[in-house]
């Protein structure tokens, strides 16, 4: 069964030549090749975080809307663990899609 999931993406792009545009799309077809059916790509500029945890002190904050099934969240982890462009991910199941009422009983 598929759920729907909310990926919190932080980008290194510090130092690289290949633009945040051109990641995000390399991205998008990693959910797609995976199985993933992306509802919304989120796009929420350079931001600075509030203290440095590691090396960075700003990233790329993406926020990816999805469906797939549970399964493939530790499988996209586990890829984008290995990523060096990903600095930070976080996954969250969000509630089923509310289906629009097309007519209203009077």
């Amino acid at each position: 069964m598929k759920n729907r999931y909310e990926g919190l993406i932080v980008l290194n792009t510090q130092g690289k030549e290949e633009t945040a545009n051109d990641i995000i799309e390399r991205l998008e077809g990693e959910f797609k090749k995976e199985g993933a059916q992306i509802e919304q790509v989120q796009r929420m500029d350079r931001r600075s975080f509030s203290y440095a945890a590691g090396p960075l002190d700003s990233g790329y904050f993406v926020n990816f809307i999805f469906e797939a099934d549970s399964q493939l969240i530790d499988k996209l982890k586990a890829k984008f663990k290995l990523d060096p462009e990903v600095y930070r991910q976080h996954f969250q199941k969000l509630a089923p899609k509310q289906k629009k009422e097309t007519a209203k009983a009077a």
